[in-house]
């Protein structure tokens, strides 16, 4: 598998790989996953039987190498892979070289990215937020997951407790949501207290229904080990062997986060995710969100994982959309300060430095 070198700028590397029905599987129907690594990485990448010719950049066919290596590993060891876990092996790749400060000669090998296991499915770190966001939830009592829609802060949270509670290392799961909508006052709504918060936790129940077998889901809410309990039910209560999940933590009030936040009891973890630009409290509420994670950050034990569009796994499209929500804020912030200038030199102070 040795690279030959063209030019300093282009080279070309042959790679085989031994098992011919894991070689089709790495190339993907059609040869997709070829395909998405040439537009990707910008090499051509030619399957022969269970060779691959990869030319290009150097630095890009070195990449291209690093990301069949790694995903043929995976294959290896049972798993599958879609052309998600392409893009999301090409991702880490990306980041892990631009995030180099120095020139190595070193070959670099295959990326391990953390994995979350539960008896239904293996969920692999799709983008390096991710990455770190899994390797946080295992070392930290408190892990704050901030970020847009389609990241994965839930579902990675959801996943993390499931995988706990069938390794025995807890006894429960609680889930928490604030039900804004109803100001967090459910008794006039009917059923019982499951019934009236589960349409504010179907994505929590959606992720659980992903690792754990339905009947044991089931099971686990009926006795009790997988609890629901809504924010403004939790005041008094000390939570122990339990992994906690607040969701859509945006919406709690400083108050209500404190309140949540001194829940934790011993061998317990609390994860708490949300997106700091979608708060819907009143105008002029203080999203409890944004000042814990100000007032907590650097606090040991606590840790906080920030996701942005480019860590949007769900859709494209989704990620695209998020970016043009975000430059229309900026737009409009830089509008407001210039607006500022504008009317501090109409009535002649200083502009604001």
């Amino acid at each position: 598998m040795s690279p030959t070198a063209d030019n300093a700028l282009a080279s070309q590397l042959e790679l085989a790989f031994e098992d011919n029905r894991l070689a089709a599987q790495l190339y993907g129907d059609f040869d997709q996953n070829l395909a998405l690594i040439e537009q990707r990485l910008a090499v051509s990448a030619t399957p022969r039987g269970n060779h691959v010719l990869l030319k290009g950049a150097a630095s890009k066919v070195d990449q291209a190498r690093r990301v069949l290596e790694s995903l043929y590993a995976g294959l290896e060891e049972g798993r599958a892979i879609d052309i998600a876990d392409v893009d999301a092996v090409i991702r880490m790749i990306e980041t892990e070289d631009s995030q180099l400060t120095l020139p190595t000669l070193e070959r670099k090998g295959k990326v391990r990215m953390a994995q979350i296991a539960t008896r239904k499915s293996t969920i692999v770190a799709r983008t390096p937020a991710q990455d770190a966001y899994m390797r946080a939830m295992e070392r930290s009592e408190l892990v704050f997951g901030i970020g847009p829609a389609g990241t994965g802060k839930t579902y990675l949270a959801v996943a993390h407790a499931a995988s706990l509670l069938e390794r025995g290392d807890i006894n429960r799961i609680i889930l928490s949501r604030p039900a804004v909508e109803a100001g967090e006052r459910l008794g006039f709504l009917p059923g019982d207290m499951k019934e009236k918060v589960d349409p504010y936790l179907r994505p929590l129940y959606d992720a659980l229904y992903d690792m754990m077998k339905a009947e044991n889901v089931e099971r686990c809410i009926t006795s009790g080990i997988i609890e629901v309990a809504p924010l403004a039910f939790m005041r008094g209560r000390t939570l122990s062997n339990a992994v906690v999940i607040l969701d859509e933590a945006q919406n709690t009030t400083s108050m209500q986060m404190k309140m949540f936040l001194t829940r934790l009891g011993e061998n317990s973890k609390m994860i708490v995710t949300g997106d700091p630009t979608q708060v819907d409290l009143p105008r002029g509420e203080k999203s409890g969100l944004v000042e814990a994670v100000k007032l907590l950050d650097g606090v040991e034990g606590v840790h906080v994982s920030r996701f942005g569009d480019k860590d949007v796994v769900r859709h494209a499209l989704v990620g695209r959309i998020v970016r043009a929500y975000e430059a229309d804020t900026a737009r409009r912030l830089s509008e407001k300060d210039g607006d500022r200038e504008g009317l501090a030199r109409t009535l002649g102070a200083p502009p604001r430095s």
